[in-house]
């Protein structure tokens, strides 16, 4: 049962990562108030499942809010950029930043949580990054977390007032895929509801060769798990 006093804003993509950070939300006792992004992706389907995420666990509010990021593009996820298709996880190019990163995306996204985190008076957003995936996206990383938890209790009413002191859990950090996985399971969250697709079909079939999809195909094997995703 949550407790009244304890409130999170989680960042709900209803990919797996995210879906997992809110099952453990759930099992820690917070009141629940996911945030989800119609931002230009190409995985509006996304957006399904994280609905259906929501739903599972029943939470306090769920909000989609509309932010125009293909206006801006510079990614395969918002522009008319081809994603890369079965690339080889294991020897990723040293340095590189792949194409589906999205510019500065979970900034953004945070900032959206930190301004709805001050109006319910909720002391800890939660986000599922990870940086032991093979993507390596700079706004995934603990350096870049810890200077927006500091950022954040330096900008708003509540933290320079004392009345907030805002915490920014990433339970996933680092974290293998197959342990996020394992975790999941044990909080009894169906995977099923989730799509982690970077390119997806008009019904919503995960394509089975983007990266995510065979992180996810990886993380499921290496976990032991039966993988429920539907492929196309």
């Amino acid at each position: 049962m949550a407790n009244p006093d304890k409130k999170a804003v989680v960042l709900l993509s209803g990919g797996l990562d995210s879906s997992t950070v809110t099952a453990i939300a759930h099992s820690e006792g917070y009141k629940i108030y996911c945030l989800s992004f119609n931002y230009d992706q190409r995985n509006v389907a996304e957006l399904i499942a994280a609905k259906k995420v929501a739903s599972f666990f029943n939470v306090e509010q769920h909000s989609i809010l509309d932010v125009g990021l293909g206006k801006i593009g510079g990614s395969a996820l918002t522009d008319n950029i081809k994603v890369p298709k079965n690339q080889n996880l294991d020897h990723p190019i040293k340095n590189e930043i792949p194409i589906t990163y999205v510019p500065a995306r979970n900034t953004i996204f945070l900032s959206y949580a930190l301004a709805w985190a001050e109006v319910l008076e909720a002391d800890t957003i939660f986000i599922g990054v990870n940086v032991m995936d093979y993507s390596g996206y700079p706004d995934c990383r603990q350096e870049y977390i810890t200077a927006f938890e500091n950022m954040a209790n330096l900008a708003t009413k509540t933290g320079v007032t004392g009345k907030t002191i805002l915490k920014i859990k990433t339970p996933l950090i680092s974290l293998s895929k197959a342990q996020i996985i394992k975790k999941g399971t044990e909080l009894n969250l169906d995977y099923s509801l989730t799509l982690s697709c970077y390119d997806p079909d008009s019904e919503g079939r995960a394509c089975g060769e983007c990266d995510s999809c065979q992180q996810k195909k990886k993380g499921f094997k290496e976990a032991g798990v039966k993988d429920p995703t539907i492929y196309q």
